[in-house]
Parts: structure tokens; sequence; C-alpha cells
């Protein structure tokens, strides 16, 4: 008869810990994610399932070692006597504990870290959150993971390491996940994005860069009943229906009402100025509420997402390979990463969270995760007795290290974005000649500019030839946005691949030209004069 049998922390198997992180993920939690993923061991074992899905989470705080000296660590700090393991035996151990406890951890863990009152996470009413990709870590080149992930290819060939696609759902004020999905890196960031709109919430606002500004994207975030701010491509023409007195305007982009803000953004140094042009989608349409100079400013916070990733990257990671050859094993070894960092970031917030008016961007992540391996090292914190002091049990030695090591408030510096050359590692880019060295910024300029009203045309060019023939087709239909093929249909023209591609590319020179409006992919409009009004209403 299969039977379950729980082990303390004291017996035999006391490698059942992660030190002090063991108060985020405490036995009881890890029995109850075992349970419930019908994972837990059905007969007497020297390493049951618990201690496998500690060691996981051990493998991803000590990633530059391998699996035995990472069981050595584990078992470092023990008085009572362990198990004799081979390398085979916690390989095993991974294969019999297998994915889904560990995915299942991270969903429970996972989510916003901060209070509402702690500095630096809201504007206004909203959480502000980010999504964005990161599509650099390197997986070992065997055949199972190629067959999964595929290649990157480059001008030269294919890159030497497959790459794993990592998407995330970040809170910005603590670096905090609320969500992740991975995969391979061909599927493209913006189908992971939506793998992680249904996470969203009415009180979260969305920061999100360029790739995310697809019309379908937009109104399934809009759908969620969260707000966001995102900035939109450089080809984006997208019709002016009401101006507002702040130089932004209202649209409307697959059925969702928005206000753009077109802004020149401009950092003065001592070595001059540097900066170029944003254009942002918002729903916070209320001009008064939500000036436009303060939004261009608040878009700014959607960089801590990119600084979250060097810290799972570069800081757990050491830059290294992952270490697993079969998909299974990656799949295992990401959860266990995503939280080990998630918890580690918890403590850091509640450590900072105990200091009045402090921001956890103050909190090095890098003194948190020693402090976290030297505990694991020493069992140091493996229980819920209450600390001395009579702080939280997370303010303990990993939250003591945090704040007696509080980085200094953010200053504004201003550096080259320096990118390797494929062909050789001394080659670099920079685009906007910025200094190569970090440089203070005096000043930040950020100027609004209103969209440009266009001009009624000739009435001779309005009546006659093709260009008429458009212009009376798009007016008897109210001007209302029409399809390339529903043009093409009304003047006649037989519908061919050919003679649809060869319409439609004269219809995308007319928009180039400021003649039609795009605001769809071979949708187009007049830009009628009369329907352009200043709005003061929100």
């Amino acid at each position: 008869m299969a039977q379950s049998v729980t082990y303390g922390i004291d017996d035999v198997f006391a490698p059942g810990h992660v030190g002090e992180l063991t108060q985020v993920i405490p036995t009881e939690l890890v029995d109850a994610v075992l349970d419930e993923t019908g994972t837990r061991e059905r007969r007497l074992r020297s390493l049951p399932s618990r201690v496998g899905v500690y060691f996981v989470l051990a493998l991803g705080l000590f990633e530059h070692l391998g699996a035995g000296l990472v069981w050595g660590k584990l078992v470092a700090g023990l008085t009572t006597a362990v198990p004799q393991t081979s390398e085979k035996a916690l390989r095993d151990l991974r294969r019999r504990v297998g994915v889904a406890p560990l995915k299942r951890l991270f969903e429970v863990l996972a989510g916003p870290l901060a209070q509402p009152s702690t500095p630096g996470v809201r504007h206004r009413l909203w959480r502000t959150v980010a999504f964005d990709g990161c599509g650099s870590l390197n997986v070992p080149d065997h055949e199972r993971n190629r067959s999964w992930l595929g290649r990157t290819e480059r001008r030269h060939g294919p890159s030497g390491y497959p790459r794993l696609m990592l998407m995330t759902l970040c809170e910005t004020g603590t670096r905090g996940l609320i969500d992740a999905v991975f995969g391979p890196a061909s599927k493209g960031e913006t189908d992971y994005a939506h793998d992680l709109v249904n996470r969203l919430t009415s009180d979260m606002l969305l920061l999100a860069d360029r790739a995310f500004d697809s019309n379908r994207l937009l109104a399934d975030i809009a759908a969620q009943g969260a707000q966001f701010l995102i900035r939109a491509t450089s080809t984006r023409r997208p019709p002016v229906l009401a101006l507002l007195p702040d130089g932004s305007y209202l649209t409307r982009i697959g059925g969702v009402r928005l206000r753009v803000i077109e802004a020149e953004v401009r950092s003065r140094t001592a070595d001059g100025d540097f900066g170029g042009t944003y254009r942002l989608l918002t729903t916070l349409s209320d001009h008064r509420t939500d000036p436009a100079d303060r939004l261009v400013g608040l878009y700014h916070e959607r960089w801590e997402i990119e600084t979250a990733y060097p810290a799972l990257r570069h800081t757990l990671l050491k830059g290294r390979v992952l270490r697993s050859k079969d998909p299974v094993g990656l799949i295992q070894e990401m959860w266990g990463l995503l939280t080990i960092y998630q918890a580690l970031r918890s403590m850091m917030v509640t450590a900072v969270e105990t200091v009045p008016l402090c921001d956890p961007d103050r909190a090095g992540f890098t003194v948190a995760l020693e402090a976290a391996r030297d505990t694991v090292v020493s069992a140091a914190g493996t229980t819920t007795a209450a600390a001395p002091s009579g702080h939280s049990d997370l303010v303990r030695h990993i939250g003591t290290r945090v704040l007696r090591a509080l980085l200094p408030q953010r200053r504004m510096r201003l550096s080259a974005r320096i990118v390797k050359c494929g062909t050789s590692r001394y080659a670099i880019w920079n685009r906007d000649e910025r200094p190569r060295d970090s440089t203070p910024i005096t000043a930040v300029v950020i100027t609004v500019h209103p969209p440009a009203l266009p001009t009624a045309h000739a009435p001779d060019r309005a009546t006659t030839g093709r260009w008429g023939q458009v212009c009376r087709i798009l007016a008897e239909n109210s001007n209302q946005a029409m399809h390339a093929r529903d043009i093409a249909g009304n003047l006649g023209l037989t519908i061919t691949g050919r003679v649809l591609s060869g319409f439609n590319a004269q219809l995308c020179y007319w928009a180039r030209n400021g003649r039609l409006i795009r605001t769809a992919p071979s949708t187009y409009k007049t830009p009628l004069p009369e329907v352009l009004t200043t709005s003061t209403e929100p």
C-alpha cells in the first residue's frame, strides 16, 4: 500500500531547506504543492520529493556549481547524519520531482510585492507594471534542446548556443515578478505577451516598449480593465479626433479610444544634449489629472524591467549557460530560478518597507543573494522562530544585510548604449553618439509637439483621375476607414493579387505624403480638416 511520509528539518532528511529563504518557501507550502500536483513519493525513500524540490531551488541559488557541490552546500550546516548521494541519484531525484511542483510553487509566490503606500510603486490609483522579453538565455548545445528551441540565425550563420526566450510581467517599483512564460525565441515577444495579458487587473498601469503596440494587443489589454502607457512605432499615423490643450490628442485604434502624446525628450549634459522623439499611446485620456509631460516622465519607469533581467541573467546565472540538456530539465530549471528570484525580491521588499519612505530600488540584489547563500551553507534561519530584535521573521540575516548596504539615491546619469558587433567582439554601435563614460545629467527637457493639421487639397485634384475617384468613394462612405480591397471593388477593378498589391502601394504612397491616413494595415481614410476640433473634455 502506498504511504505518505513527512520529515522534519532535524531528522536524517534535513537537506529539505534553502536557508533563510525557507521562511518564504516553508516546508508546509512545498508539501501542499507536492500533494496538489500528485508528485509526493509513494514509498519510503532516502531522498523524498520535498528534498528534491529544495534541491532544484538550491541549483538555481548556486548555478555556478555542479549538482554534487550544491548538495554539499545543503548538508554543510546540518548536525545530523545525511544520506550519501551520487550524481546519478541527484539526477534521478530531479526527474522524479518533475516540472509541475516547481511551476506551481512559482505561481503561488508570483504577484505584486509592495504595499500600496510603498514609495515608487504607484502612479495615482494604479500600480505600475511592465512586460518585456529577454532572449539572451543560452542553453546547452544538445540535440534535444535544439529540437525544441532551434538555433538563432545570424548574418554569418547560426548562433553558438540555442537560446530561450523569457517573457515576464514585472512590478516596476520592486522588480518582483507577477507572471512569466518562456519557450522558443521563434515565437516572438508579442505572442508571449498575449499569454501574460490575463494577469493584468484593473488596478494596474502597464508600461511597454514599441514592440507591443499592435491593435489586437492594445484591445486585449483594454479588455482586462487595465490602463496602459505604450510607446508606438514611428510608422504609426493615428487619426486626430480631438486636440487637447497640453498638445496631446485623442484617437481610436483597434476600436479603443486612446490618447496620443508626441514629445521630444532631451537630456542636457556637459558633453551636449542627447535624446529622441517618443510617441506614446495611453488610455489615461484626462489631460488635467495626467498631463502629457508627466506621463512622458513616467514612461521612464519601464526600464526597471530591463534592470531586473541582469539580476537574473548575470547575478544569479553569472552569465553562464543553463545546466540542463533536455527540454524537461530546462523547464524545471527555469521555474526553479524564477522561484528563487521571487523569494529574494520578497525578502528585500519586506526589509526595505521597515524603513520609512525608503524606495525598494535601493535594495541591492547581489547583497541579498550572497546573504542567502551564506544561510544555506550554515542552515541558518530555516525555522520560523521569532527574531530577537522583534522584527518580522523575514527581516533577519538577509534583511539586515540588505539594510546595512542600501544603495544611494539614484543619480541622473547618461552613457552610451553599446552593442557588440556579431563579427567582432571589439566593435561597438553607438547610434546617437552618447559619451562612452557615465555623465551626469543637469536637466531633462520634455517638449510636447501637437500634431500637424492636414491642409485641404486643391478642388481640381480632388475631382480628377484616380485620386478624385478615391476621394468620392471615401466621402460617400462618410469618410469611415475603408480597406484597400473595398475601395478597389468600388472602383470596378478586377481584384487579383497583383492588382490589389499595386493599388495598395499607391494608397501607401498617398498616405506617406499626407493625402490619406492609414488607420490599420491596408485601411485608409482622408484627413478632413472639419473633423479636427479642440477639446477640453477628458
